[in-house]
């Protein structure tokens, strides 16, 4: 009786990468300012709308002040975005 050929082992390495670096990959990392910027305006956020609660801002609670506030963390969530 005929033997068959067994299964060609796979490759276990997977093969490197065709493509060049882009200018993204030779960017680097953050400055300090966009870092220091990104917390500081989600942190001024959750400020604006503790105290907007707490009644201390003029006007008393105002929805204005919570929108601010809401916006304020929003934009420095959005700058994660292009965090490196």
């Amino acid at each position: 009786m005929p033997v068959s050929k067994g299964r060609k082992k796979a490759n276990k390495r997977p093969t490197p990468p065709s493509h060049k670096p882009t200018a993204f990959d030779e960017k680097g990392p953050s400055p300090t300012w966009y870092v220091s910027l990104m917390f500081g305006l989600m942190g001024i956020g959750v400020l604006v709308i503790l105290i907007n609660y707490m009644s201390v801002l003029p006007g008393g609670t105002s929805n204005s002040y919570l929108l601010s506030g809401l916006a304020s963390i929003g934009v420095g969530f959005a700058m994660t975005m292009n965090y490196r």
